[in-house]
């Protein structure tokens, strides 16, 4: 994954997560979806960031089946998670105008 801004990979979580519970693989499948293969997100990265969302009441999880019938933690956005994904998309939003201003200076 290449390096980005402090809070991103926060925010492809959260917005992974908008339309429903996923388990780690789905949401590392649906980033690199979403941003057409730009961001590949190793276990290393994710399950880290999803407990730390989870520990700040973003994120809730539960154990259940994936697809495959194998156990697996699913986390799905919380009221405080998708405010913060209004807010953080927000911010991208503005710092992404700027940089794009700053380039064509």
């Amino acid at each position: 994954m290449p390096n980005l801004l402090q809070g991103t990979l926060d925010l492809l979580i959260l917005n992974a997560l908008a339309p429903g519970a996923m388990h780690g693989l789905g949401i590392s499948r649906r980033i690199e979806q979403v941003t057409q293969g730009t961001f590949l997100v190793k276990p290393g990265s994710l399950f880290p960031a999803l407990h730390r969302m989870e520990e700040a009441g973003w994120l809730a999880s539960s154990w259940g089946e994936s697809d495959n019938n194998r156990k697996a933690k699913f986390y799905r956005l919380t009221p405080p998670g998708r405010r913060q994904l209004k807010s953080e998309t927000t911010e991208w939003r503005r710092i992404s105008i700027a940089i794009a201003a700053a380039l064509q200076a």
